[in-house]
């Protein structure tokens, strides 16, 4: 028992209580890190991990540079060449050149990219609707609303 008397929670569960409980940045980054290892199983019956997995939906929906994948997902230049070459290599996606700038590239998904993109989305689908179970539609909705305000502060 605590000083107060109380009986404390066992092993990490006692560590929920206390200054981090408050701190958003945490929680946001421990709410990331159980999604993306629950991501991370669920696409690997594709072959993918979060990271890859998001540049080929990005580059089935969008065609983006590779410049525009490292800016919006956050990631060195040098981790989407990596992440590229792998779904590349997989015959996934294709660089094509930039046609407003000869010097960049654009990705884009192939005919086996866009199907696997499919199947992965509803694996990634399957483990958001498992994780936020306990999350009422409306508090997904507003959740997401203040997320997106945090995400893409402009």
């Amino acid at each position: 028992m605590s000083a107060a008397g109380k009986a404390q929670p066992a092993g990490a569960d006692r560590l929920r209580d206390g200054a981090l409980a408050e701190d958003l940045g945490f929680l946001l980054a421990r709410a990331n890190s159980i999604a993306l290892a629950a991501a991370n199983a669920a696409l690997a019956e594709h072959g993918l991990k979060a990271r890859s997995y998001s540049v080929l939906a990005l580059a089935a929906e969008h065609s983006p540079s590779q410049r525009e994948l490292a800016e919006f997902l956050r990631l060195d230049p040098s981790q989407i060449v990596a992440l590229v070459d792998k779904l590349e290599k997989r015959r996934l996606v294709e660089r094509h050149t930039h046609p407003a700038d000869r010097r960049a590239n654009i990705v884009v998904a192939t005919d086996a990219g866009r199907a696997l993109f499919d199947r992965a989305r509803e694996s990634a689908r399957a483990v958001e609707l498992s994780l936020q179970a306990r999350v009422t539609p409306e508090d997904h909705d507003r959740l997401a609303r203040l997320l997106r305000m945090l995400a893409f502060p402009a």
